[in-house]
């Protein structure tokens, strides 16, 4: 188990970011064991067939059997959204000590593989000239497999992570962390004042102190992942809601008799409005103006098949039951 310990400041100051590196190194563990997630198998065979000449070796290497990765390859979003480059950027400065302290961390008490071994040996004669070769050479790979696996579904992933931060965040304004943590995942429990990660391969707790908790929706984690090493701030990647919905088509109303009673845009509108969602994020999965989203639920709502509901400075539409008999109707 491994725990963190949040004050009142520390709770105040729990925040949320996406973080594209992150996302990339969890995804290779999705391709070294596809039976963590079958709703990323379309993703997993998209990708195996475009890898060509990338050094797999390698990148299998940075996975460890028990699909720990290390700490220095997913740093801590320094912004809410940072590019990937910016957090790329990060690694590269990575000093050759915890490069090697966390490659060590990440496979204990197996010995490394021979990508990483090797490297760490001739480091231990000649100096950190081979570990800095080995960091470099990790960050040229992660470059290239960000742009061939990750980055062509990243705009589709963000807007499946940020719809699961506006659903948290409602979350924690309803019922507060309990309601927050109880919800994210069954190997999370929340206890006076203390976050506690269960069936994890490490144990230690962490005072937060003052640094607050990060929390970093992930489609790739099977499971909430906290830094391996008790000296990295409170971090922790969960598993986002709504993975599956990536290969979903954009929806597309058909011609039924919701359509001819509401209107295609107002009937794909509906559609989309089974969670808590604000207007620009609608806006973006339909690929139309705000303006004309605010159009639509304005008539949605005077109707009374949508609601609303202030969070923070955002506005959030949801169906109604009636819009959620109607759908259903329709759907059935």
């Amino acid at each position: 188990m491994i725990s963190f310990e949040l004050g009142v400041e520390d709770l105040a100051d729990t925040r949320f970011a996406l973080s594209p590196l992150t996302e990339t190194v969890l995804s290779l563990r999705v391709l070294r064991d596809p039976g963590l997630s079958a709703a990323l198998l379309p993703w997993r065979r998209s990708v195996l067939g475009r890898l060509g000449t990338l050094d797999t070796d390698l990148l299998m290497s940075l996975v460890a059997e028990r699909f720990t990765v290390p700490d220095f390859l997913t740093p801590r979003p320094a912004t809410f959204a940072p590019e990937f480059a910016e957090e790329l950027a990060v690694v590269r400065r990575t000093p050759p000590a915890l490069v090697r302290r966390d490659l060590a961390a990440t496979h204990a008490p197996a010995p490394l593989p021979e990508p990483l071994s090797g490297p760490l040996r001739d480091a231990a004669a000649t100096g950190d000239a081979p570990v800095v070769r080995l960091r470099d050479a990790i960050c040229d790979l992660l470059e290239r497999y960000w742009e061939i696996a990750v980055r062509p579904i990243w705009p589709q992933m963000r807007l499946v992570l940020e719809a699961d931060m506006t659903y948290r965040a409602r979350q924690l304004a309803v019922g507060g962390a309990r309601l927050l943590f109880a919800g994210m995942h069954p190997n999370l429990r929340w206890d006076d004042g203390v976050l506690h990660i269960d069936k994890m391969i490490s144990s230690f707790r962490v005072a937060a102190a003052g640094r607050g908790l990060l929390l970093v929706p992930s489609v790739f984690a099977h499971k909430p992942a906290p830094p391996v090493l008790p000296e990295e701030p409170p971090t922790l990647v969960y598993p986002s809601r709504g993975v599956a919905t990536l290969w979903n088509p954009a929806p597309v109303a058909d011609e039924t008799a919701l359509v001819s009673l509401l209107g295609a845009p107002r009937t794909r509108l509906l559609g989309l409005l089974g969670e808590p969602l604000p207007t620009v994020e609608i806006a973006r999965r339909l690929r139309v103006t705000p303006s004309a989203v605010s159009q639509h639920l304005r008539v949605l709502y005077a109707t009374g098949l949508v609601t609303r509901a202030r969070a923070g400075r955002q506005v959030l539409y949801r169906r109604s039951p009636l819009g959620d008999r109607l759908t259903g109707a329709a759907s059935g």
